[in-house]
């Protein structure tokens, strides 16, 4: 089922490829129980289940539900929310920085790490911060440049 000429509300074969995606990739097992639908620039995106109760057809839309990642040729990269959704239920690839570091990652500048090449989801504390791209020791940045820090307002003492 298309909706609005740019959204393709993915089936249960989509949803299980995805699932078996961040399966491996990040060791999430649990089914997340949102309606996926995914454009032609290969971006999914997450609406509740009750958006069945809506004749879509009768108004016009440009926009729907949480961007929650895309397909890449190396992988599924989540979004900052859609790392967030499944940081509860990820048990691998899961890249902790320090405050320093997080600082850092915040402003948009790639950050130095001991880690295997790979997509991993970033978390500092408590707080899942979004994915990146560890390539040669070096945590790319993929933070968008309208969601980048200038400053952070917050202590280094952990």
């Amino acid at each position: 089922m298309i909706i609005a000429k740019s959204f393709e509300v993915q089936n249960s074969r989509a949803v299980k490829e995805l699932m078996k995606l961040l399966n491996e990739q990040f060791g999430v097992e649990e089914k997340l129980g949102f309606v996926f639908l995914r454009n032609s620039k290969d971006k999914v995106y997450v609406v509740n289940r009750d958006i069945d109760s809506i004749d879509l057809n009768k108004i016009w839309i440009d926009s729907l539900g949480l961007y929650f990642g895309k397909f890449q040729s190396d992988g599924f990269r989540p979004s900052i929310e859609g790392s967030q959704i499944i940081s509860k239920f990820a048990t691998k690839s899961i890249l902790k920085l320090n405050q320093e570091q997080k600082h850092e990652w915040m402003k948009g500048h790639d950050v130095p790490v001991e880690w295997p090449n790979e997509l991993v989801l970033v978390k500092s504390g408590n707080d899942f911060l979004g994915s990146g791209k560890v390539k040669n020791n070096s945590l790319l940045n993929s933070i968008p440049k309208s969601r980048r820090l200038n400053t952070v307002n917050e202590s280094f003492s952990e």
